[in-house]
């Protein structure tokens, strides 16, 4: 909105040209987003105390979450608004790969706040239920990428990380693999989601990687330079992406351990669908099981385990999961195991961005 009313004011006013570069609106989406959070986390914290909307802890889980019942969550609420406030204020409104991240982000957020509230509000136990949640976000990933193959500049192909001359055509396969990729970066965040800080940490490294590849996707001389797909207006992304990094560290400030608050499916499912619409705007769908790596672990870690269990009658793999629960059923602090999985999320994050340069 402010580079739609400031920019064509700039033969006027010479200091509102910045309104024209990308880097310069990221950087205050970021720091936007962040004073959002930071501003009204107090505030939103003393409400959803007020209205007794408490973590439930699971009984079997591990002893040391006892305590955190009763923490307020679905604050999520408080991420999704401060991103959405935060592009529209920082963004180009003309460029509908921006609309297209918001639907996204805001249904997807819609969904995880029907769970939250008919668990915590109005006390039912299994909330939305897995069929249709699953449902929900299927129909929203499909129209999401509906939108995307629309655009009149789409290319069905796929890139393949360290292999740039290989790019499979899925033709009309695409549209399934888009809602793929949305639907599974939303449910693995969410699987993550069971510590302190554990999966706004990584949510927000992956935002900050996938920032630097909308920008690079979407400025003609670098895509051709590193001999990746060049996709007209999704540079425009990158203000989106650094509202979610500067969401994420404002958000971070209270749901560090000892948490104050926890995001809830709000925040947890429109994060990861958020992330998953990024990488398929942005042409790199198969890199997200890099720059998502920790979630792809412990998505898989449950999978496996249950999988596992059913297959031998009982048996498990890990002692609880998602992976983070086994770990800490081995002794492990909860800081350490968060502060860890935070470091692998870097390292993967780096590694994912030498992909630029690798062919």
């Amino acid at each position: 909105m402010l580079y739609l009313l400031l920019y064509p004011l700039h033969t006027v006013f010479s200091v509102l040209n910045v309104f024209r570069y990308i880097t310069f609106r990221t950087i205050y989406a970021s720091l936007t987003a962040f004073f959002i959070c930071f501003l009204l986390g107090p505030w939103v914290i003393r409400k959803l105390a007020a209205l007794q909307v408490g973590q439930y802890i699971r009984e079997d889980g591990p002893q040391s979450h006892l305590g955190k019942a009763g923490t307020p969550t679905m604050g999520g609420v408080l991420i999704v608004g401060a991103v959405t406030v935060s592009t529209f204020l920082w963004s180009d409104l003309g460029n509908p790969y921006v609309w297209i991240a918001l639907f996204v982000l805001v249904g997807f957020g819609g969904i995880g706040f029907i769970d939250d509230y008919l668990m915590q509000i109005k006390k039912q136990s299994r909330g939305l239920g897995v069929k249709s949640k699953l449902l929900l976000q299927t129909a929203l990933a499909l129209v999401a990428g509906g939108l995307v193959v629309a655009h009149p500049q789409f290319s069905a192909e796929v890139t393949i990380p360290f292999l740039k001359t290989v790019t499979p055509d899925l033709g009309w396969g695409y549209l399934p693999f888009a809602a793929l990729v949305i639907v599974g970066a939303s449910n693995a965040v969410n699987l993550t989601d069971g510590l302190d800080g554990l999966a706004i940490g990584p949510m927000s490294i992956a935002a900050a990687t996938y920032m630097i590849f909308a920008y690079v996707a979407g400025h003609v001389k670098i895509a051709q330079y590193l001999q990746i797909p060049y996709v007209p207006g999704a540079g425009e992304l990158a203000v989106f992406c650094g509202a979610i990094a500067g969401a994420g560290l404002g958000f971070l400030w209270f749901n560090a351990y000892p948490a104050e608050v926890f995001m809830g499916d709000t925040g947890s499912l429109s994060l990861g669908a958020a992330l998953g619409v990024i990488a398929v705007i942005t042409k790199q769908e198969i890199l997200l099981l890099l720059v998502g790596g920790l979630f792809v672990i412990e998505a898989l870690s449950v999978i496996f385990q249950v999988g596992f269990f059913k297959m031998t009658g009982g048996r498990r793999i890990f002692r609880m999961a998602p992976l983070h629960h086994h770990f800490e059923l081995k002794g492990w602090p909860e800081p350490k195991v968060i502060v860890r999985f935070w470091i692998i999320a870097i390292a993967l994050a780096l590694l994912a961005l030498s992909t630029l340069k690798l062919r």
